[in-house]
């Protein structure tokens, strides 16, 4: 296996859907709460990137394997594409998910049991996502599963590390840090949706009914733009609310910029053409809230 088909496989190329989350949990950390504790949160990117590369490898693994529409098995699936070895894959997977999970128990030694009920959690997401008779995929929450998972699970996740001595698991502090994640959360999702609504007819014949066979066309399209206009609306809050600096407002200028990529999207509904479409906003989108955050801690 070649290191392109490596990276293709673990499809590195959309890992700011993890990154970005768990930035904007580490700047929040250090404004909110004035607290930072860098091994830590080190060893947990590590952990939740390994991992992360696990879950995509495992997808594409499991719609190889489920795939009931032979093009889509050997010519579009990277493993059916690349002839790759399943034994091979097999053995990447485990090693991913094995040292992941070492770092995660010595992580929970020094901060407590809730990590391990945390990772619990993301690690059951992670893993029926695509498996089982159902994967959560298949189903009309998958964009919520993705979301949460990805979007809000991972900054909590941060936050609490930086914080567990004193972390409250009142409401209203889970509100804060659901508050600062709902622009990712958002925008995680609608990687998704954007990704459903342009394999709408494969993933119909491949037995998979995502929340667009339910909406429609139109209806996912409605969402994908009705979800971005809240997450700028969740960055206003932020400030409002005393969760972020004024600086963060410096990313309602890509109004302009998110309103352009969700029209070429709604023209035209193309998997290599505009799925860009959401990969773009959501790269600029939480990039931008978490360069804007952290000049805001600097000065």
């Amino acid at each position: 296996m070649t290191l392109p088909i490596f990276l293709e496989l673990v499809e590195m190329k959309a890992k700011t859907a993890s990154v970005l989350p768990f930035l904007i949990g580490l700047c929040f950390s250090a404004y909110y709460y004035n607290s930072v504790h860098p091994v830590y949160v080190g060893l947990f990117f590590v952990a939740m990137f390994l991992f992360n590369m696990f879950v995509d490898i495992w997808n594409n693994y499991n719609d190889y394997r489920n795939a009931v529409d032979l093009d889509y098995k050997n010519d579009t699936n990277i493993i059916g594409r690349e002839n790759l070895s399943l034994c091979q894959i097999e053995v990447i997977m485990a090693s991913l998910v094995i040292t992941s999970s070492v770092i995660g128990l010595v992580l929970v030694s020094q901060v407590g049991l809730p990590l391990l009920w945390m990772g619990l959690f993301c690690f059951g997401i992670g893993v029926l996502y695509s498996f089982g008779p159902r994967p959560l995929s298949s189903l009309p929450l998958g964009e919520v599963f993705s979301g949460l998972t990805m979007g809000f699970m991972i900054s909590l996740i941060c936050v609490y590390l930086n914080t567990y001595q004193n972390f409250s698991w009142d409401i209203l502090n889970l509100s804060k840090i659901f508050l600062i994640s709902l622009p990712n959360t958002l925008w995680i999702a609608n990687l998704m949706l954007a990704n459903n609504l342009c394999d709408k007819e494969e993933d119909e014949k491949n037995h998979r009914y995502t929340l667009v066979h339910y909406t429609g066309i139109r209806g996912g399209l409605l969402l994908f733009a009705i979800s971005n206009s809240i997450a700028l609306l969740a960055i206003v809050f932020e400030f409002l609310f005393g969760l972020a600096p004024v600086t963060v407002l410096l990313s309602l200028l890509l109004i302009p910029f998110i309103y352009k990529q969700t029209k070429l999207l709604w023209q035209k509904q193309v998997k290599r053409e505009t799925f860009v479409c959401a990969v773009r906003i959501l790269a600029l989108g939480s990039a931008t809230q978490v360069l804007t955050y952290l000049i805001g801690i600097i000065f």
